[in-house]
């Protein structure tokens, strides 16, 4: 068969639904200054939909650093791939900046977080060594596993039993080999806001030989006492190996770094592939990065307002007897029992009779019958704005357990 064909008959688990979902459920158009209140289809709504933790996306300071920067540089330097022209003192600084700030010898930018952090894992292992991994990990790392020639473990999501299961089957398959273990976590789950068990994996090294790599996307600025992330909220900075951080959600930015001893570092900035063939970040994002990470350091007021939002959003969704799982991080979702109907028609309502905007989570995702609306508090949320939620919330939530939401409503459909 011709591969255009296939294409026709398997367009894949999301892109079956594009004619309907396109430009509504899928690849939204929010518009207007990047904040919990933006334009969509051309309306003003109150989004909870935007990876800006710390609310530095439109920050006075970063916005001059940023313009300042593309005034000064251009968005073109430096023209080629770190290791052959596009290096600088600012993409060094920011390294050495980033190491600092949280906890490690030394640091590698990478211009991708997801892209970045699948090809760490590609370039730490080879055939002899044994991945092990949370079964819950995004999809980076399980596109990043799966590049990997060599065997890999599941273990059952933060279980700890699992794990030392699983380490103890990878130990039996490297003896007499030159293989070694490298074992895989997140610091906050993205989906469930869950902390990884990071402390409890850590206390196995005891027993086991194995290095850790955490990927700390949704903790790097948000967890811990000065914000370096989940490892320092867990008290066990010295038990993480390789650490992983993106700058696209505390940082409001692109691209990432990966932070370990001058040793491992070194090996990865001469054999990643993912960057040694890929251009250096613009240096006006560079400079935008060096004022967002100085920010972030001198002001611990931007990640006590974020704070002082999750818990009045995390609280006031318990108090009317929501479900928003175990999450013990920013991250918040609210669980409910519903169809991919029901969850279509409820989102439609919220967006087009509450102006809210958050994202909505369903099969295969999690599990059949459920849905989840997923919620990203940032500091340049209001408590009002917390306040118009929880009151469309409780509205929304009854009209689900009424059955209003099974067929086609009055209210306006998708365009």
């Amino acid at each position: 068969m011709d591969i255009f064909e296939k294409i026709k008959e398997k367009r894949g688990p999301i892109g079956q639904h594009s004619k309907w979902a396109h430009g509504y459920f899928a690849f939204p158009k929010l518009e207007g200054e990047i904040g919990p209140h933006m334009m969509f289809r051309g309306k003003e709504h109150l989004v909870w939909s935007l990876n800006n933790y710390l609310g530095l996306a439109n920050h006075p300071e970063v916005r001059k650093a940023d313009a300042e920067g593309a005034a000064q540089y251009g968005l073109a330097l430096p023209m080629g791939a770190r290791m052959m022209s596009g290096n600088s003192n600012n993409h060094e600084a920011l390294e050495k900046e980033l190491a600092e700030f949280v906890g490690f010898e030394d640091a590698f930018l990478l211009n991708y977080g997801y892209q970045g952090m699948l090809s760490i894992i590609d370039t730490l292992v080879d055939r002899h060594d044994v991945i092990v991994y949370d079964a819950e990990s995004h999809a980076c790392i399980i596109d990043g596993v799966r590049l990997h020639q060599g065997k890999r473990y599941v273990y059952t999501h933060n279980d700890m039993e699992s794990l030392e299961k699983q380490l103890q089957r990878a130990e039996k398959l490297i003896e007499g080999t030159s293989g070694a273990i490298l074992v895989i976590t997140e610091g906050v789950f993205g989906m469930s806001g869950v902390q990884g068990n990071l402390k409890d994996i850590v206390a196995l090294k005891e027993k086991y030989n194995f290095r850790l790599l955490v990927d700390d996307a949704h903790g790097f600025g948000t967890m811990g006492k000065t914000g370096a992330g989940t490892h320092e909220e867990q008290g066990c900075i010295e038990g993480i190996d390789i650490y992983f951080g993106t700058f696209a959600k505390s940082m409001a930015g692109i691209g990432g770094f990966v932070a370990s001893s001058e040793q491992v570092v070194e090996f990865l900035r001469y054999n990643m592939r993912s960057q040694t063939f890929a251009k250096s970040i613009p240096m006006p994002m560079v400079v935008g990065l060096r004022k967002r990470l100085e920010l972030l350091k001198s002001n611990p007021q931007l990640k006590e307002n974020l704070w002082k939002i999750v818990n009045a959003l995390q609280g006031g969704l318990k108090e009317l007897g929501f479900d928003i799982g175990k999450t013990n991080s920013p991250v918040t979702p609210v669980f409910m029992h519903g169809s991919l109907t029901e969850a279509t028609n409820l989102i439609v309502d919220l967006r087009e009779n509450y102006g809210i905007f958050c994202s909505i989570v369903t099969y295969p995702v999690i599990p059949k019958g459920l849905l989840m609306l997923r919620l990203i508090p940032t500091a340049a949320h209001s408590l009002e704005d917390v306040k118009r939620t929880l009151s469309a919330f409780s509205e929304v939530k009854v009209k689900l357990s009424e059955g209003q939401y099974k067929e086609t409503v009055e209210f306006a459909a998708p365009r």
